[in-house]
């Protein structure tokens, strides 16, 4: 082992190995660790090499100054890691919610824990505490009660009497999709559901609860009474963190465009309301001799930054991005007030475990991979030395400078945008491609005009003089929703992927974590993993029929640039999933109108050829029982059967069965005819708290 020790010694001396940074990657390592493997004993497996690790790298090079750097790394790296895996694994055994065994309908009595408000689908959510008498235990339930029914005083610390059909929380649709189970696990919801009838307040809510939710609700409120229409809207989401009111057309330009991050409250909202309470302080102090005599302006102009921005944060609803920018600004300040460089790599970290350690399940959701991802290209474009050189201060004329400012603003785009994608295209199977340009507009248009101008009229409103900076704001709103609704519309401005494979993805994050953690010419080595999961994503299959977990939904890809469905829908969930997972834009073709296609009440099939062969399908459409010999007979002539019941054990097809009893075990289906393989959704998901099918 002493040449490759060796070797390893002289690459971290080289390539400047910082602790910081990698601590928190070894620590998002190992969570990430625990959300891949499948069962206990390989946690605590994982927890153990991790452990073994650190031992012998104490073991083998302890008193050894050639090997300081390596024993340090390894030592640190595993425990870390270690610890990672620990933390989350206590967090879901703490927090997790066991879920409803099945469908129910209740009437219960539960005290309202939080109240959302959602006008813009037409409905309002409650999340309710209740004692479950069957089950002998206490359960936090989400439910959807319409606008018609909603009731004064139906807030926080209310008790309610309501009737409500409630469902487990559900489990990805298909291999890939989103996976509200895991995320209802770790919020502690055992169910969901909606109101059937009315709603009771047996006791009314008491007038100090919800103090926080409440001011958010009233000036959402407000903000929504000056301005009307879709401006109104986002700039309640801007003052507020309310999102519920933005209609879908808005979001969905919002997100073809790049632009969605603007509406999640995180870096650019904070800093901009951190770094204007700051500037407003140092300029105003600096108007008072005495104090600025003695006392250090920076120091005082800091507190007052971090005053404004933790009561933003909590204004807005405290959200993972949120959390973490408030905490990257306030080193930032810390950095400023003590004379020390406050963009840095260490910053990233110090936020980035922070919310870790409070929140470790956020690692997996797109939220933190998407925001810290943003930051870290930030930090590590702008510490480059290509750019402080290109950055640095020099006689010229302001024209020169501004288009330096502005080349700089154009390439920061890019590479966000470039960061951004891969994580895009894993959890939503799309990237707007004209985002850079788009942000390179909108970015400035909201931190120096939309903002400034909302918390402008926020103040005037308390002398009812607010009109015209309202004016100001909603003509800026305006621009920002023009803007992504051209940006979104424009040909190939939405590019559409199949579901990425975790090694692809793990690929692009140890890629872009090389680059932007390593100084020197090492850091390029990050570009070689980075192409070569652009080769695997450029060569990953779409699936050729996608099954729902149900049974009941079945979307096959293929036949030119439509997708065929089994059942039509008027949910938009479904087909919106079917869509993406088949990486298909156009709207779906019910199957019984393509001409191959036979179907008759109770089944459909179809022909494809796939593979070099060719595949019967047969697809059952209603649950009427049909004769059982004509139907085994009709599974012997099939590949593939598909049902959203029970088949009797007659029925034999070639390849494979996809009935009510298989598909309760492995979950929805992904079924890739050339090679031939089956992607299942409990693939994924192992013996984790939220699964309640099985392994196959």
């Amino acid at each position: 082992m002493s040449s490759p020790a060796e070797g390893a010694e002289r690459f971290l001396a080289s390539a400047g190995f910082d602790r910081g940074p990698w601590l928190a990657v070894a620590f998002a390592g190992g969570i990430a660790a625990w959300f891949v493997l499948a069962r206990p004993w390989q946690w605590s497996a994982a927890l153990g090499v991790a452990l073994l690790v650190a031992i012998a790298a104490q073991a083998l090079w302890r008193g050894r100054d050639d090997r300081a750097n390596l024993r340090l790394a390894a030592t640190s790296l595993a425990i870390v890691f270690a610890v990672g895996i620990a933390t989350i694994w206590l967090r879901s055994e703490t927090v997790g919610a066991e879920p409803l065994d099945y469908p129910r309908v209740e009437r219960i009595e539960a005290r309202v824990l939080e109240r959302i408000e959602q006008p813009a689908e037409g409905r309002v959510r409650v999340v309710l505490a209740y004692r479950d008498a069957e089950a002998g235990m206490a359960r936090k339930v989400r439910v959807n009660v319409p606008l018609a029914a909603d009731r004064d005083g139906l807030a926080e610390g209310a008790v309610v009497r309501l009737r409500t059909r409630l469902m487990p929380p559900s489990p990805p649709m298909l291999p890939g999709a989103y996976d509200f189970a895991r995320a209802a696990w770790f919020q502690g919801l055992a169910a969901t559901g909606s109101l059937i009838g009315e709603v009771e307040i047996v006791e009314a809510a008491p007038a100090d609860e919800g103090g926080i939710a409440r001011v958010q609700r009233t000036l959402a409120a407000h903000v929504r009474g000056q301005l009307s229409g879709s401006a109104g809207t986002i700039a309640a989401a801007f003052a507020s963190g309310d999102r519920g009111s933005i209609s879908d057309a808005d979001e969905e330009a919002m997100r073809d465009s790049g632009l969605t991050h603007l509406l999640s409250i995180s870096g650019l909202h904070v800093s901009a309301v951190i770094a204007a309470a700051y500037f407003l302080a140092i300029k105003l102090l600096a108007l008072w001799p005495w104090l600025t005599l003695r006392v250090r302006l920076p120091v005082l102009a800091a507190a007052i930054g971090a005053g404004a921005g933790i009561g933003y944060t909590l204004l807005t609803g405290a959200e993972v991005p949120t959390v973490r920018s408030c905490i990257g600004a306030l080193l930032v300040l810390i950095a400023l007030a003590l004379g020390r460089e406050p963009l840095s790599l260490r910053m990233v970290a110090v936020a980035a475990m922070a919310v870790l350690l409070m929140w470790p399940e956020s690692l997996v959701g797109p939220s933190f991979q998407m925001s810290f991802a943003a930051v870290l290209a930030i930090v590590a474009l702008h510490t480059s030395a290509p750019v402080k050189a290109f950055l640095a201060p020099r006689e010229e004329s302001w024209l020169a400078r501004v288009g330096r400012r502005a080349a700089m603003l154009l390439a920061m785009g890019f590479v966000i945008e470039i960061a951004l994608m891969p994580i895009v295209m894993f959890h939503f199977h799309r990237a707007g491609l004209y985002g850079a340009l788009a942000n390179m507009i909108a970015i400035p248009l909201v931190t120096f005009v939309s903002m400034p101008a909302i918390a402008l009229a926020l103040a005037l409103d308390l002398a009812e003089a607010g009109a015209p900076a309202w004016w100001v704001a909603g003509k800026s709103l305006d621009l920002l929703l023009g803007i992504a609704h051209f940006t979104a519309s424009q040909p190939g401005s939405v590019k559409l992927a199949p579901q990425m494979s975790l090694g692809t993805i793990a690929l692009f994050v140890g890629g872009g974590l090389w680059l932007a953690l390593w100084r020197g010419r090492a850091r390029l080595l990050g570009f070689a993993p980075a192409a070569l999961a652009t080769m695997l994503l450029v060569a990953t299959p779409v699936p050729d029929m996608l099954i729902s977990g149900d049974g009941r939904h079945v979307g096959i890809a293929g036949k030119g640039d439509r997708l065929l469905m089994l059942r039509d829908t008027r949910s938009g969930f479904t087909r919106d999933n079917l869509l993406e997972l088949a990486a298909l834009e156009d709207e779906p073709v019910p199957i019984e109108e393509w001409p191959s296609a036979r179907c008759s009440r109770d089944f459909c099939t179809l022909a494809l050829e796939r593979g070099g062969r060719r595949w019967a399908l047969l697809m059952a459409r209603s649950r009427d029982m049909v004769e059982e010999r004509a139907l085994a007979a009709a599974c012997d002539r099939a590949d593939i059967v598909v049902a959203d019941r029970f088949l009797p054990r007659s029925c034999h097809p070639r390849w494979l069965r996809a009935d009510r009893r298989l598909l309760e075990q492995t979950g929805g289906l992904s079924l890739y005819l050339d090679e031939p393989r089956i992607a299942a959704v409990a693939d994924t998901q192992g013996e984790h708290g939220w699964w309640r099918g099985e392994e196959r």
